[in-house]
C-alpha cells in the first residue's frame, strides 16, 4: 500500500488518539507506547544517516502502523516551502513530539540551527533517537519545558542564543490553547525581526481560534498571513488550516 493513500479515520490508532487527548495534553504522548514504537521502527527500517528515508519511514509508520500527530507529509510540504522562504540561520519549534517537524526544517535548511521546545521528556528522548539515526543530532537541540514555565525555558533558550532579532523561523505545533500566548511572549521579547516567518499547524483542527483571530486582526499591520487549506495529518476527511505569517515588525 502506498503511504500516499489516505486511510479512513476509523482505525483503532486514530480512535485511541482521540480518546487519549487529555493524556496527550498532560504528557505529550497518547499513552499506548506508539511514540517509542515509532523510534524503534525508524531504527529498524530507515537507512542510517539518510534524512529523507527517515522522514519517509515515519510517514509509513503513521499510515500503516499507528497514527501520529506530527505535521505529516501533506502539510509538511507547506512547512518546507515556508522554511525555504525564511532561509533561517536559527529556527525555533514549539512542540517536538517525535522530532518529525524539526527533521523537515533541518533537511530544508541544512545550515540552520534548529531548537525545539517539548513538554514531555519521553518525547524528547524519542526525537533524539530519531535525529541521531538521521545523522542530524548535532544540528537540532531539544529543550524540555514550556514557554510559560515561569521563565525557566525562556532562560535556557536565551543561553542557546535565542535573543533579540535572531529568530528567522518559528514553527508552532504544540498546545493549541497556548499558540497565541506563546507567540506574544516571543514577540514581546523581541526575538523576531521584520521578515521572520511563523508557521502554525492545526489552526482549524483541533483548532486555535484565538490565534487565527489575532492574525486576521493584525493583517497588513504587524503580520502578513496566508491561510493554507489542507487536511489533518495522514488522512483526507478532516480539513485543517496551516497559517504562514510574515512578521512585519
Amino acid at each position: 500500500m502506498s503511504i500516499r493513500r489516505r486511510l479512513p479515520l476509523l482505525r483503532w490508532s486514530v480512535l485511541r488518539a482521540a480518546i487519549s487527548s487529555r493524556n496527550f495534553n498532560i504528557s505529550g504522548q497518547l499513552g499506548d507506547g506508539r511514540e517509542e514504537a515509532a523510534a524503534d521502527y525508524v531504527v529498524a527500517h530507515a537507512r542510517q544517516g539518510d534524512i529523507d528515508d527517515v522522514l519517509a519511514t515515519i510517514d509509513r509508520y503513521a499510515y500503516e502502523e499507528s497514527f501520529l500527530v506530527n505535521v505529516g507529509d501533506e502539510k509538511g510540504q507547506l512547512l518546507d516551502v515556508a522554511v525555504r522562504r525564511a532561509d533561517p540561520r536559527i529556527a525555533l519549534e514549539l512542540g517536538t513530539y517525535c522530532g518529525y517537524g524539526a527533521l523537515r526544517i533541518a533537511r530544508v535548511a541544512p545550515s540552520a540551527r534548529v531548537i525545539s521546545v517539548e513538554l514531555g521528556a519521553s518525547n524528547a528522548e524519542v526525537a533524539r533517537r530519531i535525529w541521531a539515526h538521521a545523522g542530524v543530532e548535532d544540528q537540532i537541540t531539544c529543550v524540555v519545558g514550556t514557554i510559560d514555565d515561569d521563565g525557566r525555558t525562556l532562560a535556557v533558550l536565551e543561553d542557546l542564543g535565542v535573543t533579540k532579532g535572531v529568530l528567522d523561523f518559528l514553527f508552532i505545533d504544540h498546545d493549541k490553547n497556548a499558540y497565541l500566548a506563546d507567540l506574544l511572549t516571543i514577540t514581546g521579547r523581541g526575538w523576531l525581526h521584520p521578515g521572520s516567518i511563523v508557521v502554525a499547524d492545526n489552526v482549524r483542527f483541533p483548532g486555535s481560534p484565538k490565534y487565527r483571530a489575532y492574525m486576521r486582526e493584525h493583517q497588513g499591520k504587524q503580520w502578513q498571513t496566508v491561510e493554507h487549506s489542507t487536511h489533518v495529518e495522514y488522512q483526507s476527511l478532516l480539513r485543517d488550516l496551516v497559517l504562514e505569517s510574515e512578521y512585519l515588525g
